[in-house]
């Protein structure tokens, strides 16, 4: 932290009552000062050639900043974006994607150097700790440009942008503020871009599933639509009452339970038959955990010794979890318990993004994990990799932090025109559903990682099944033997980009 000097206190002492008597006050003195320029966008523009999906793609990239302006046309907030545009001529047919990562608080980096940019950082693809710099900054063969364009947007507070003037930054900082602000950039982009009828793309992860929801409904819920094609949700979590590791709810025992079934397959801890392949033993889970754990939970204390010991059983065999430590736990183990439990007999911890990953903590006493390993074990590499790329490859030029995460404070979780039930149970998941019955173009993209906490698959699977989702087969889903950022495992990058390109291909 930077602390400020007391200099300028002794040099007021220095100076006598007469010296600044007549000094006009304060007040007065303020209102002569004419308030800040603004200065203009910055922006900056470069060509290049990459060869994506098996094609030869010559695209424009422009880094810079878009500004969102008040009804007096005042810039007040500068949103901070990375397009990247085929040349030539304008394909009226050629789809655009809008992406955004999460948090809320997160910049786009980790899904434009990680998965679809032209260029990403090339990380161990095992769940290992990505060590120490310099990182490969890399051409990315499986980056979406032969099928689309691509913008990647940081949300104010974020990346590089941020509230200018006197504007207050939480002015944009909640779900419906954030979601109306991203509505805002990207009709400005399709005015400046002239692409009103192109088709088109929007995109997140984790939050940014989120803030696809609210962005759809603030898109496409107006008189003045931007009609949507496609919804790309990576790592979802749409219902977070379902999921809050919160005492008294049940739901979030039951959709973190086949999470927990992964993770100790992974490791090599189920008790029991172990089937070969993930996929069949989170299928059991499944069955188990909607089944008699849901049941089991549901009866509270009438549930019987029988049928307690019987479900305990069972979820030791799931969890890897031994029957004495589930008894103790009363059948209910928080992922943060989870962590530290598993693997305690090999003194190591697990992750919560990525479960793949281990850590060592202080000492292995506690029940909770110190840090999260699948967190640190990638942060350097990309905030390292993004700044360097738009520094110095995209020449955008600016003497700002790029911040990758946590800029962001007091988030405002109320959805606009909620009521009081509605401020309690946070779910955006009825505006995919609205989206879906009212747009029949338009279709959802699922990706979920078997090994990740954060947004657990089962808890998106069940959000997405509620009464008002639409049976049609619209909503695709996905699955991939890593965690939250699926791209990090160089095999499951290819395919979630295989996955994704046909989705668009397919609209």
């Amino acid at each position: 932290m930077k602390f400020r000097s007391l200099l300028l206190a002794c040099a007021i002492a220095a100076f006598p009552p007469a010296a600044y008597a007549d000094a006009p006050a304060k007040d007065e003195k303020k209102a002569e000062q004419p308030a800040a320029e603004i200065p203009p966008p910055t922006v900056s523009v470069t060509k290049h050639s990459g060869r994506f999906g098996g094609t030869t793609i010559n695209y424009r990239a422009t880094a810079g900043e878009t500004y969102l302006k008040d009804q007096d046309g005042k810039p007040i907030a500068a949103i901070y974006s990375t397009s990247y545009v085929k040349e030539g001529p304008v394909d009226p047919n050629r789809p655009i994607t809008f992406l955004y990562n999460g948090g809320p608080g997160s910049g786009s980096l980790w899904l434009h150097m990680g998965a679809f940019g032209p260029k990403r950082v090339a990380i161990p693809s095992d769940a290992r700790d990505d060590g120490a710099p310099p990182y490969p900054i890399v051409d990315n063969p499986e980056s979406l440009l032969d099928v689309t364009d691509l913008v990647f947007i940081d949300p104010v507070g974020t990346g590089f942008s941020r509230a200018l003037g006197k504007k207050d930054p939480k002015d944009y900082w909640g779900v419906t503020k954030d979601a109306k602000s991203i509505a805002e950039f990207i009709r400005i982009w399709l005015n400046e871009n002239g692409r009103w009828n192109a088709p088109k793309f929007i995109g997140g992860e984790s939050y940014g599933t989120t803030r696809s929801a609210a962005l759809l409904n603030e898109l496409e819920g107006t008189y003045n639509d931007v009609a949507v094609n496609g919804v790309i949700l990576i790592s979802t979590i749409l219902d977070f009452a379902a999921g809050a590791d919160t005492p008294g709810n049940e739901m979030t025992h039951i959709l973190n339970l086949p999470s927990m079934a992964a993770t100790a397959w992974y490791h090599n801890k189920v008790s029991g038959d172990r089937p070969a392949k993930v996929e069949d033993f989170v299928a059991q889970a499944r069955a188990f955990a909607a089944g008699p754990y849901a049941a089991a939970l549901l009866k509270g204390n009438a549930l019987g010794a029988e049928e307690r010991a019987s479900v305990r059983q069972q979820l030791s065999h799931f969890t890897g979890l031994s029957e004495q430590f589930l008894d103790r736990a009363d059948l209910r183990v928080l992922p943060s318990r989870f962590y530290k439990e598993l693997l305690r007999d090999r003194g190591l911890t697990v992750g919560r993004l990525d479960s793949r990953y281990t850590g060592v903590d202080y000492d292995s006493a506690g029940e909770e994990p110190d840090n999260d390993p699948s967190f640190y074990g990638i942060d350097g590499a990309y905030a390292a990799a993004m700044n360097s790329y738009a520094r110095q490859t995209l020449g955008f030029k600016t003497e700002r932090d790029y911040i990758s995460i946590g800029g962001v404070r007091g988030w405002d979780w109320k959805l606009e025109g909620a009521g009081r039930d509605q401020e309690v149970y946070m779910n955006v998941a009825p505006y995919i559903g609205r989206g879906l019955r009212e747009n029949s173009g338009l279709r959802i993209f699922v990706g979920q990682g078997y090994y990740d906490f954060a947004t657990p698959f089962f808890a998106a699977e069940y959000s997405l099944s509620r009464t008002g989702m639409p049976t049609d087969g619209r909503i695709q889903f996905h699955y991939y033997e890593s965690g939250h950022m699926m791209y990090v495992r160089e095999q499951d990058l290819k395919k979630l980009s295989a996955d994704v390109r046909q989705f668009i291909r397919s609209r």
